[in-house]
């Protein structure tokens, strides 16, 4: 079983990365490939917490022993801690942009290297 999880995983790193290899992308469109994939699992990971908070209250409200009502709200406690920690890294990460004034389209260059370029008109 741990040699077919491995190979998959190997099959999967060779298939996001053989373009590069093969000279057809650069390592920026592998990057970009790998950002989008983790924005991806974000969405998916906020999601999933949702669920579980909406499945912790759902178990709560039709259990009928006191254990399945702790557990139902064990469950919504955990969603909502995810989605707490998830939602405020995020802000906290908007925050640090928005402080140091870089967005996702501006290079991260200091002042002092900066080139600069003289156009004639």
């Amino acid at each position: 079983m741990r040699a077919r999880v491995q190979s998959s995983v190997l099959a999967l790193l060779a298939l996001i990365f053989a373009p590069m290899l093969a000279s057809a992308a650069s390592i920026f469109d592998t990057v970009s490939l790998a950002n989008a994939l983790l924005n991806s699992l974000i969405g998916l990971l906020i999601t999933a917490a949702i669920v579980a908070l909406f499945w912790g209250i759902v178990k709560y409200l039709f259990s009928q022993g006191s254990e399945a009502k702790t557990d139902g709200l064990k469950v919504a406690m955990y969603g909502v801690v995810a989605i707490f920690l998830m939602v405020s890294i995020w802000g906290i990460i908007r925050l640090l942009q928005n402080t140091f004034k870089v967005t996702s389209t501006d290079p991260i260059i200091p002042q002092g290297i900066q080139i600069n370029t003289v156009t004639s008109y």
